[in-house]
């Protein structure tokens, strides 16, 4: 058996990132065999993840990064908001942002890309922080947004660190004209989705089940009135316009002035580029939206012990 000495611990420490007496142990159950340590260890670090797959995990962050024509947005969620505030999580989903971008978005290639000065992948990299954290932690989603010729603008709303927040947003401009005035531009619009929460770019790209439902609730409340068919028909679709107005970027009033509409915005633009514009895309993710957050109720639960 080869002796375990502390050099030996010290390169396996730096080649996982994992604690120095995890290190030893892994050592002296391998022989003193630094590759079988390295599989034992990530081993042990997927056991530690599966205990912790369960719980609910709705914080984290959000990750933003922009390049050239180029934007990406990644989140990556833990169970407590503490974490977020951690500098190993923060370096963690900072990198990753740059991944998703280099990566196009696509999350299962940023999950088995390789992960900094690791030779761990990225999902390997969270497995082995989810060890040494001790929550459960996921990649959630990835996106990116390009333009061929144009800027791309990003946002991030209650940062706790550059580039790192709980409201991310990257929004593209196609044009040819002035870049520093359509940076200016691509900026407010960034703010403007951050704040109103457009669900879709245009009303053509809206979902479609999302409008049979707001039209079935129009049509329920407008049948309530005893007009005419024809006058509930039209009182209708003047519901759908404002729905229209309310959630698809294009239709929505500008939050700079309240009143134009920012496909309007876009369009005047023009003049002041020297070139037409074109809102070309827009990402925008909102930490734990949609996840199931778990309630804790600890009168109940006090009273649910006293009853065994």
């Amino acid at each position: 058996m080869a002796e375990i000495t502390a050099s030996l611990v010290k390169e396996l420490r730096e080649k996982t990132g994992a604690g120095m007496m995890d290190c030893k142990k892994a050592l002296g159950e391998t022989a003193g065999d630094l590759e079988k340590a390295v599989d034992w260890l990530r081993t042990k670090g997927l056991s530690a993840a599966a205990k912790k797959a369960g719980r609910v995990a709705a914080e984290g962050l959000v990750g933003v990064v922009a390049s050239g024509t180029r934007g990406a947005l990644i989140e990556v969620n833990a169970e407590t908001d503490f974490v977020g505030r951690n500098e190993m999580f923060q370096k963690f989903v900072a990198a990753s942002a740059q991944i998703a971008l280099d990566n196009g978005g696509d999350l299962a290639k940023v999950a088995a890309a390789a992960f900094p000065g690791t030779g761990r992948d990225v999902q390997g990299e969270l497995t082995n922080l989810i060890a040494t954290i001790g929550e459960n932690m996921s990649l959630r989603r990835a996106a990116m947004v390009s333009v061929s010729d144009g800027v791309v603008a990003t946002y991030m709303h209650n940062k706790v660190a550059p580039d790192l927040g709980k409201i991310g947003v990257v929004v593209a401009l196609e044009s040819t004209g002035d870049k520093a005035k359509l940076e200016a531009l691509a900026k407010q619009l960034a703010m403007h989705v951050a704040s109103a929460n457009p669900r879709s770019l245009t009303v053509a790209e809206l979902d479609p089940a999302a409008v049979e439902r707001e039209r079935a609730v129009l049509t329920e409340k407008a049948g309530q009135s005893g007009k005419t068919a024809e006058i509930i028909a039209k009182m209708v679709e003047g519901g759908i316009r404002k729905f229209h107005q309310e959630v698809v970027l294009l239709e929505q009033a500008f939050i700079m002035d309240g009143k134009t509409k920012v496909s309007k915005i876009v369009e005047d633009a023009a003049k002041q580029v020297g070139a037409p514009v074109s809102l070309a895309g827009y990402l925008r993710f909102e930490l734990g939206e949609g996840i199931e957050k778990k309630s804790e109720d600890f009168a109940a639960e006090v009273a649910a012990q006293l009853k065994k």
